[in-house]
């Protein structure tokens, strides 16, 4: 598509039509308003996107382009899933693949795309009781700081942030528990603000943590991937339709054009345009010249699968 049609569509307000499919339905009537104006599509997704104020921006576009409301869910990960599953979501946004996979697996989700990433950071008090400071491992900082019984405070929500955290004290061969391991149930910013009135480490997506950061007196002592940091604390979110085969009341057309809005070129920009404190929290991911055909099924799954 050359750049001249590019920049037509852009003016036309039409961006996100490019990324739909099969739902011509909510595009216009013959009196050229949406079918779907007045309708409410119903969001659930992790608190980071919530609390970074990054819905707020994402989502006015898709509200005006057409006369719909979105109403955001913020819940964890897993919280956000069991909604769908229970049929009270009609699009989901987040975080933590393996539970996404299993959520497909079982036929509730269908047309999960890419949507965005960053990563995660092990943050905790400037003095570090714990010794952690520049830790190539997040396996390693974990340990030292079982070892040293140094306060931690967990998400303990089946989040995709705790989902992480579990696999990392997995791989450091920790199971935590004692008074040093506090687990809370809330979500990431209440989190943030627990660990620092407490002077405890924590695990956090970078988004949520730099948004906060000026509210915070904790410092990142670990460093994700974006900044060198290990790939264990890479951060993807995606972004799948509730199954409406499955979950017949889902509006799955207004769904679908919500998927394709935020996946498409003005959607992605929004995303790339998000700062806090004058620091980009999300980086986008839709868009690729070398498209990964693996974000459409579960990770792993084949053709061959299908037929057993």
């Amino acid at each position: 598509m050359g750049i001249q049609r590019r920049e037509l569509l852009a003016a036309l307000g039409t961006g996100a039509a490019t990324g739909l499919a099969g739902c011509s339905s909510v595009l216009g009537s013959d009196e050229g308003e949406p079918v779907v104006a007045g309708e409410t599509l119903t969001l659930t997704t992790t608190t980071s996107t919530y609390d970074t104020g990054l819905l707020d921006a994402l989502n006015a576009p898709f509200e005006d382009m057409y006369g719909v409301t979105v109403d955001s869910v913020a819940q964890g990960t897993g919280q956000a899933l069991e909604t769908a599953r229970n049929g009270d979501s009609d699009v989901i946004m987040v975080h933590a693949r393996s539970l996404e996979d299993e959520f497909m697996r079982n036929g509730h989700g269908v047309n999960r795309r890419d949507l965005m990433f960053n990563d995660f950071v092990v943050v905790g008090p400037s003095a570090d009781p714990a010794g952690i400071e520049g830790m190539e491992s997040a396996a390693d900082a974990f340990a030292t700081i079982a070892d040293a019984e140094a306060q931690f405070v967990s998400r303990g929500d089946s989040s995709g942030t705790h989902t992480k955290e579990l696999a990392i004290w997995s791989e450091a061969g920790v199971e935590p528990g004692g008074d040093w391991y506090q687990e809370t149930g809330q979500g990431m910013g209440a989190v943030l603000n627990i660990a620092n009135e407490q002077g405890g480490y924590t695990l956090a997506d970078r988004g949520t943590f730099l948004s906060q950061q000026s509210e915070v007196g904790l410092t990142i002592l670990v460093q994700g991937p974006i900044e060198g940091g290990p790939e264990l604390l890479s951060n993807p979110y995606g972004i799948l339709a509730a199954n409406p085969a499955r979950h017949e009341d889902a509006n799955y057309d207004l769904a679908m054009a919500y998927i394709g809005y935020v996946t498409s070129p003005r959607g992605q920009q929004v995303i790339e345009d998000y700062t806090a404190n004058g620091e980009q929290l999300f980086y986008p991911r839709a868009l690729s010249e070398d498209p990964d055909f693996q974000q459409y099924v579960p990770e792993g799954w084949s053709a061959d699968e299908s037929k057993e």
